[in-house]
């Protein structure tokens, strides 16, 4: 968490609840909290962001919080069950907390909300669209708004006037095409279980594989979602971790596996921002963040090698921690790495909500 002062970047403290490596297992919520917010210093607060992933199609912007909209959160649960439920359990216990603080949810759907309809619909019957809600919402859109943003800065270009594709590629990852300032298109849909492979999500595989486990292996739809959620994508393929840092040492240390899972993983990126460029006019730049997009040198270089097709231009493999313009040339995209401030992006919403 941190404590931000609208209009600064740096924030005034910050604090970490540790909840081990599955937040979705962590036992008690409320004293994690209660630790974090004990270890920051005697500050006066003025309102409580909350990232919140899934917004389902009722939460389009940040909301105020009261029983009724955690109520409405509890329903859309199930869409993002490695998420939401903790969001939500991190609210209530803040609310008990802090019981005098004006609480908001800022939703990480929300920036998809542009998506055009062809983006959107599945090509799936009608009627599941129309009575069941499915469509494409896109997730991550914190992150991406602060991307776009902060890439503007750096190439001096109004956002307005560029068109970008932003990986964020952490434990959870997706590629987002940003024309104008607007999400054009997004590799995650329904749930943050589409798009290319993660720490221990499968990202998309041929949805006849789970229909294979299901009437070949007597998988259970709650033990599918385990194995999806949990045991797949680089854990799944390498048997061992998840954690990029952890692969890259092994890979190197000649464990086959690991490197395989690397080579998967760096695929899949490259075909995701090789699809998301079809939604714009054309690439201005390529943004990466999140965790392994900021530090994953090798990883940043491996997936710009095979975009190089596309124009995309050789980025240095030394570690780089501050944004950077990391590349540029004629004729080709700007290859910018830019650190994630979701934080940032909720404290204005947040405060611009509170004051309005």
């Amino acid at each position: 968490m941190s404590v931000i002062e609208v209009g600064t970047r740096e924030p005034l403290a910050s604090a970490q609840a540790d909840w081990g490596s599955d937040a979705t297992r962590a036992p008690d919520r409320r004293s994690a909290l209660k630790q974090a917010l004990d270890g920051l210093p005697d500050l006066r607060f003025d309102v409580v962001a909350h990232r919140v992933v899934h917004g389902g199609a009722r939460f389009r912007k940040p909301t105020l919080i009261d029983n009724a909209v955690l109520a409405e959160l509890d329903a859309v649960s199930e869409l993002a069950p490695l998420h939401n439920p903790i969001a939500v359990e991190t609210i209530r216990a803040q609310r008990a907390l802090l019981p005098d603080l004006p609480s908001v949810a800022v939703f990480d759907t929300a920036f998809h909300a542009t998506l055009p309809r062809d983006a959107y619909v599945y090509p799936l019957p009608w009627s599941w669209h129309t009575e069941w809600g499915v469509r494409r919402f896109g997730f991550q859109g914190l992150s991406v708004e602060w991307s776009v943003r902060r890439a503007a800065e750096l190439l001096r270009t109004p956002a307005e006037s560029l068109s970008i594709v932003v990986a964020h590629l952490g434990s959870g990852c997706s590629i987002t095409a940003v024309l104008g300032g607007a999400s054009a298109a997004t590799s995650m849909g329904f749930t943050p279980l589409e798009g290319i492979a993660m720490g221990t999500r499968s990202g998309s595989i041929d949805p006849g594989v789970m229909l294979y486990a299901m009437r070949s292996h007597r998988l259970s739809a709650d033990a599918l979602q385990e194995v999806l959620e949990h045991e797949a994508g680089l854990l799944g393929v390498s048997g061992t971790t998840g954690d990029v840092r952890r692969l890259l040492e092994a890979a190197a240390a000649g464990d086959d596996r690991s490197q395989l899972a690397l080579d998967i993983f760096v695929r899949r990126a490259a075909e995701g921002v090789a699809a998301a460029a079809t939604s714009l006019t054309r690439v201005d730049a390529l943004v990466f963040t999140g965790g392994v997009g900021e530090n994953a040198a090798t990883i940043r270089g491996a997936i710009c090698a095979r975009l190089a097709v596309l124009g995309v231009p050789h980025v240095p493999d030394g570690p780089v921690t501050e944004d950077a313009l990391l590349a540029s040339g004629d004729g080709q995209p700007a290859v910018l790495r830019i650190a994630a401030r979701e934080d940032l992006v909720m404290a204005e919403a947040a405060a611009a909500l509170v004051a309005r």
